[in-house]
């Protein structure tokens, strides 16, 4: 198919200003901020490919994108102990407010440098005076959310969203670290302490309701002999310890005697049998 000679030195002029820098490109996930002469233009331009006057018009991407800055600093806490704090921050720069951020502040990193990074030193000054040393370990989550707010509020002043806020760690003093360390050495033997006490005192009491048991068993034992022997002193009488005689006598007559002859008196026993 044949190129009509219009389609073609349109081809070429595209070329020509291509190739002499007559357009530019807006990467993904950028806006671009125009100047013409150096002057700031109101609309920034969207993702693609754009064209421009070579030296009067100048464009300059600015990304809209999650950004993560990592930042520490020293404070003293509530009870005077020194703590240092790192943090870890994903933020991005308003869109709908690029132009203005670019024009009263600059690019991404000029926004770092002189409006997030003093921000998040003064908030974790700020936010770390309010709790002890302590209070900054055991209530994490609290601070955390007491700092993602100061933060949230000043970044917000310059058009910096803040769309993540983590506390990376708590450093203290070495001697306070120590002390810390010591005291949760302390309450760990306290706790075994207490929980060898409380066993002791278990077994202590099942040993004494054990003997307890045991005495009971013996004296219901013993009482029940007693009345049994009891009741068989009262019962008991010569005919029935003949009777109990005859039933286990086998009818031979006995082959040891007593001094006072045999030892069964058979005329005894017919009585006792009734016979």
């Amino acid at each position: 198919m044949m190129i009509s000679m219009k389609k073609l030195r349109s081809a070429l002029v595209l070329f020509a200003l291509a190739s002499a820098g007559g357009c530019t490109q807006v990467d993904a996930g950028n806006l671009g901020v125009v100047m013409k002469w150096g002057e700031i233009q109101d609309l920034a331009l969207q993702e693609g490919i754009h064209f421009r006057t070579p030296v009067k018009t100048q464009i300059v991407n600015i990304s809209t994108r999650v950004h993560k800055m990592e930042a520490s600093a020293s404070a003293s806490s509530k009870d005077l102990q020194v703590v240092s704090t790192k943090i870890a921050l994903n933020y991005r720069l308003d869109a709908a407010q690029i132009v203005e951020i670019f024009r009263n502040i600059g690019t991404r990193i000029v926004v770092e440098n002189t409006i997030i990074d003093p921000a998040l030193q003064e908030s974790l000054k700020k936010a770390t005076a309010q709790y002890t040393a302590e209070e900054l370990i055991t209530k994490r989550q609290q601070v955390k959310e007491t700092l993602g707010e100061s933060i949230r509020i000043t970044l917000a002043k310059s058009d910096v969203l803040v769309t993540e806020l983590s506390i990376t760690d708590f450093q203290f003093d070495q001697q306070y670290q120590q002390a810390v360390e010591a005291k949760q050495v302390a309450e760990q033997r306290a706790l075994t302490a207490r929980n060898d006490l409380a066993r002791i005192k278990v077994e202590a009491e099942q040993a004494e309701a054990k003997a307890r048991g045991t005495a009971n068993a013996m004296l219901a034992r013993a009482e029940a002999e007693a009345k049994a022997q009891e009741l068989l002193r009262k019962t008991i009488s010569p005919e029935i310890v003949y009777l109990r005689a005859v039933e286990k006598w086998d009818g031979k007559q006995p082959t040891i005697v007593g001094e006072g002859g045999a030892i069964l008196d058979l005329g005894q026993i017919k009585k006792a049998a009734g016979r």
